[in-house]
């Protein structure tokens, strides 16, 4: 079977870009308010709790029911992926350590010749030797793969008010898989959140259940919501920026974002990016990554911080005086780092990313940037915004507006809901 075109994403997961944390407490407190509110009425949109955190887990899931009768599976959540896939015993070839029992495929096997199946393949020239199955090999930026066979089978969903879906939609019965080598946690598989025809949210909105639009609010404090639908946001508080119609594989803005530190350009204009919940950390490109890490040192010259060689959590580490606890220790010696995307000739929005958003506090007490070089990982000149920099934001991909955007939220709040609490069995 010849390979796919290897879809971005980095099995590490760890995403905070807090966007606007210039509001104050009240002001914040209302927004998260009128959210809950708006959760409350809703009665299209599906919603489920996620689980984990950036560090020291390095991954967000959710617990998705699927099969008859429904068994409970944890999937690593991705925006920059299609195909949703299960370990599965096809028997299996090569599986991974898994919390759950391995997926027992339904007999409803897609043929090549479905649609989902030629959308999955639409940019490659695979051919399956066998018509009756859609034989599919997906590939991560980390190395990591699935190799395995399309099937249908039943999920079983919740709308907010409680209201059960079962609709049938099509998975990877994945029976031959490589970690990554981000990959260190006990998996079930991936669910793929990505623009493509066979990701779960196109195929809910293309059977009548959903809007195309898919949001998540990761907590800087673990967990956090995953929902699909339209009706759980007011939109004039959203910050909206254009998706790209060229780069449409991915949840890209149409145009390239402009690097700033401290509120001031760095002069690196039109950087292709790319938010990737599939990604623990931020990947700038080489020539954004030097930069931020030239600043950053020139700016920490004289602080009480020195690099710490010896912690190896990430590339580069700050120790102080003594084991640091928390961030709040240290943020005033980090400058903002923001991406700012044109909306229009004339208009921009800015997605902010305070020091929260790209530093965490490693085991040893050390502070670590969460920022990391994508060049060195084949990411080419692609920057892609990670779990670690969206966290403590919600944010939103509309597909039916080809938009993406953001505010910041107390996702903490939210996901501690009552309402939210009907999706757990």
């Amino acid at each position: 079977m010849e390979k796919m075109n290897v879809r971005f994403m980095i099995v590490l997961m760890v995403m905070s870009l807090v966007l606007g944390f210039s509001s104050a407490v009240d002001f914040r407190w209302r927004k998260t308010a009128g959210f809950s509110d708006r959760f409350a009425r809703a009665v299209s949109s599906v919603v489920f709790p996620v689980h984990g955190n950036v560090y020291p887990l390095g991954y967000y899931n959710v617990t998705i029911h699927i099969g008859q009768p429904p068994r409970p599976y944890y999937l690593d959540l991705d925006t920059g992926s299609d195909l949703t896939w299960l370990q599965c015993d096809a028997p299996c070839v090569r599986c991974l350590e898994a919390p759950h029992p391995l997926y027992q495929p339904s007999s409803d096997l897609i043929p090549c010749n479905d649609p989902l199946c030629k959308a999955l393949h639409l940019n490659d020239n695979q051919r399956s030797e066998a018509p009756e199955q859609c034989d599919y090999e997906v590939e991560y930026a980390d190395g990591g793969s699935s190799l395995g066979v399309l099937v249908r089978d039943v999920f079983s969903l919740n709308y907010t008010k409680g209201l059960r879906l079962t609709p049938r939609l099509a998975l990877g019965c994945g029976y031959d898989q490589i970690p990554g080598v981000s990959s260190h946690h006990p998996l079930d598989g991936v669910l793929g959140l990505g623009r493509g025809k066979v990701s779960i949210l196109s195929q809910l909105h293309s059977q009548g259940y959903v809007k195309n639009v898919i949001g998540h609010c990761l907590s800087s404090l673990g967990g956090g919501i995953l929902f699909f639908g339209n009706d759980l946001y007011d939109s004039s508080r959203v910050s909206w920026t254009p998706m790209s119609r060229e780069y449409s594989k991915h949840y890209s803005p149409a145009m390239g974002g402009e690097l700033l530190f401290g509120g001031r350009t760095t002069g690196l204009k039109n950087l292709l990016t790319v938010f990737d919940s599939g990604s623990s950390y931020t990947y700038f490109n080489s020539k954004a990554y030097q930069a931020v890490t030239y600043l950053l040192k020139r700016e920490l010259s004289g602080k009480p911080l020195k690099e710490a060689r010896d912690d190896h959590t990430l590339p580069l580490c700050w120790q102080g005086r003594r084991p640091l606890m928390n961030i709040e220790e240290v943020k005033k010696y980090f400058k903002p780092l923001a991406l700012s995307f044109k909306t229009s000739w004339r208009s921009k929005s800015l997605f902010e990313i305070p020091p929260e958003a790209y530093l965490i506090i490693s085991m040893k007490g050390n502070v670590c940037l969460g920022i990391l070089n994508g060049t060195e990982i084949g990411l080419q000149n692609l920057n892609l915004i990670g779990d670690i920099s969206m966290q403590d934001q919600m944010i939103i991909y509309d597909n039916e507006k080809q938009s993406i955007g953001w505010f910041p939220a107390d996702c903490d709040e939210l996901a501690s809901l009552k309402a939210a609490q009907v999706f757990e069995y």
